[in-house]
C-alpha cells in the first residue's frame, strides 16, 4: 500500500512535544521527510529526530525562532540546501501567556501575537517562493477552536489563532492559482503534556462538555493535518477544520 506522503518534505515549527511531535510522526509513518524545529529542548529534538529517522525517511532538527523574520529565512535556505524540495509547511509553533485583560500586560500580549501570529506569516513568507517555482505545496496552520469562539482569560491568544485564519484564507485567495493550498486546522481539548498539569477534575470536566466525551490525542490532529498535507485534499484550500469532538457543534 503506498505511503500519502511518499517522498514528499514537510518543514514543521515546534515539533518536540505535543501536536507538533505527533505531527512529525504521522507524516514519517507516510512516506514523508521531516525538517522540524525546536526553540531549546536540544534532547527531545535529537530523541525525535532518531525515532524518524528509524522510520526509514530523512529528518533532521533546527533550532529556529520562527517568531524572528531572519531566522525563518534562513532556516528555509538550510532545509533546501539539505532536503532540495519542501512540500508542505506546517506552522505549529505557539505559547499561551494566560491572564484576565485588566491583568494581562503588554508585553505578554505582545509576545504571544509574535511567536503564534508573527511567526506564521514569517514561515509563510519564507517559503512562498519556493513553492510559487514549483507551482504546488500546501501550507497548514494551527489555530484553536479559541480562535474561533474566544476563551476568557486569553484575549492575546485568541486574537492570535482568530489572527490565523484571516491571514490563511487571504493567503488561499492569493496563490490558489499556483496551485499553492492554505488550510487551519483548529484543535479543541486535546491532551499533551500541558493538559497534564490540569487536575483530574478539570479534565473530566472538560470531557464532559465534549459530545465525543473525550479529550482529542495529537494523533487526531495530526492525521487531519495527514489529509490536508496529501493528494486527497487537492480541492480544498481557505478551509477551518475543526478536530474538536463536537465542541463547537
Amino acid at each position: 500500500m503506498s505511503k500519502l506522503l511518499e517522498n514528499k518534505t514537510a518543514i514543521i515549527t515546534g515539533a518536540t512535544r505535543g501536536i507538533g511531535k505527533g505531527i512529525a510522526r504521522v507524516f514519517a509513518l507516510n512516506g514523508c521527510n521531516v525538517a522540524f524545529t525546536y526553540s531549546s529542548s536540544v534532547e527531545a529534538a535529537q530523541s525525535l529526530e532518531k525515532e524518524l529517522l528509524e522510520m526509514g525517511v530523512k529528518a533532521k532538527s533546527y533550532q529556529s525562532n520562527a517568531a524572528d523574520y531572519d531566522h525563518a529565512q534562513a532556516l528555509v535556505d538550510q532545509v533546501l540546501e539539505e532536503f532540495k524540495i519542501v512540500d508542505i509547511l506546517v506552522n505549529n509553533a505557539g505559547i499561551t501567556i494566560d491572564n484576565l485583560l485588566m491583568r494581562l500586560g503588554e508585553a505578554d500580549f505582545d509576545q504571544v501575537i509574535q511567536v503564534n501570529l508573527k511567526s506564521v506569516f514569517n514561515m509563510s513568507k519564507a517559503i512562498q517562493r519556493t513553492f510559487l517555482k514549483q507551482r504546488s505545496g500546501s501550507m497548514i496552520h494551527m489555530s484553536s477552536v479559541v480562535g474561533i469562539k474566544g476563551n476568557a482569560g486569553q484575549s492575546n491568544y485568541a486574537a492570535s489563532k482568530a489572527g490565523i485564519i484571516g491571514f490563511s484564507k487571504a493567503v488561499a485567495l492569493e496563490l490558489g492559482s499556483r496551485n499553492i493550498r492554505s488550510n487551519v486546522v483548529a484543535p479543541g481539548f486535546i491532551e499533551t503534556e500541558m493538559t497534564e498539569k490540569l487536575s483530574e477534575d478539570m479534565v473530566q470536566k472538560w470531557r464532559e462538555g465534549i459530545p465525543l466525551k473525550r479529550g482529542g490525542s495529537p494523533a487526531d490532529v495530526a492525521n487531519a493535518c495527514l489529509f490536508l498535507a496529501s493528494d486527497l485534499s487537492n480541492y480544498i484550500t481557505g478551509q477551518v477544520l475543526q478536530v474538536d469532538g463536537g465542541m463547537l457543534t
